[in-house]
């Protein structure tokens, strides 16, 4: 699966912060939203949302539980309220429930890429519901802090980095997550996220001309698995940057001479294509 760089060096940043490894970050996020922080709504960026009707009926005084009810945005049994595959559809789902209860209606949604519900905002340390939302809409710094607050309860984080998939998969997704075989899923997604971020290691520092080391390495090694003829000597130097440069333009990305994130998710090699470690 192909995940935005930007989204992988938000998780790194995170773990930096947070102590959460930021493979976890990944893994959960490969589960729950296939690692997309934002879609366009509108003319709008937003996060990634799912509204659970069952939080909102239980979070409503009775008169609004009543014209929820009838406006299909409530009801007392989970799953019963549909989320429409759209995200721009959902996005209206939640809004004809703020109309409503706007704090009711934050706390009814799961939020950015781990699926945080902002029902936790308190628990998470936030100083309101609306604080975590605004929190996923600013950023996937923003996102994956929500779920480095919540994967911090309980030792969650700890359960999936040590190798405990059922007792993740249980903690995480409920009793029932076998029959939702998120167990299956959430191991398959932390075998691809350690891989991925192996493999991307270096993307949380843009290399430029006058660079040295093994990074650089790194990068004159990958640029000779792509053709580009180099001598491998940990120096980033003009031949260097004109084979990056060559590799860009090649790849339609801007040709800056920088092996910043959009540049080095092409350039280092796929799971068995080969090493340039």
């Amino acid at each position: 699966m192909t995940v935005n760089g930007d989204v992988l060096a938000a998780a790194r940043r995170v773990e930096a912060e947070s102590d959460v490894d930021a493979t976890v970050l990944v893994a959960v996020a490969l589960v729950e939203t296939r690692a997309v922080a934002f879609a366009r709504v509108s003319d709008r960026r937003e996060p990634l949302i799912r509204f659970e009707g069952h939080y909102f009926d239980r979070l409503l005084n009775p008169a609004d539980r009543q014209r929820a009810r009838v406006g299909g945005l409530a009801d007392p049994r989970a799953g019963r309220i549909r989320n429409p595959a759209a995200q721009a559809a959902r996005w209206r789902l939640f809004d004809r429930a703020a109309a409503i209860d706007h704090a009711a209606a934050v706390q009814s949604v799961s939020w950015g890429l781990c699926q945080v519900m902002g029902a936790h905002w308190q628990r998470l340390g936030y100083r309101s519901a609306l604080a975590l939302a605004e929190a996923a809409r600013g950023s996937a710094d923003g996102q994956f802090e929500i779920a480095a607050r919540f994967l911090k309860l309980g030792g969650l984080a700890r359960l999936l980095a040590g190798g405990d998939i059922a007792g993740f998969a249980r903690r995480y997704n409920g009793p029932g997550y076998r029959r939702n075989r998120y167990d299956e899923k959430i191991g398959a997604a932390w075998l691809e996220a350690k891989e991925l971020m192996s493999r991307t290691r270096d993307l949380s520092r843009e290399l430029r001309r006058g660079e040295r080391g093994e990074a650089v390495r790194r990068l004159q090694t990958a640029l000779g698995g792509h053709g580009h003829r180099l001598t491998i000597d940990g120096i980033f130097g003009p031949a260097t940057e004109a084979a990056l440069q060559a590799f860009q333009r090649d790849r339609g990305l801007a040709a800056n001479g920088v092996s910043d994130v959009a540049t080095l998710l092409q350039l280092l090699p796929e799971r068995g294509s080969g090493d340039c470690r």
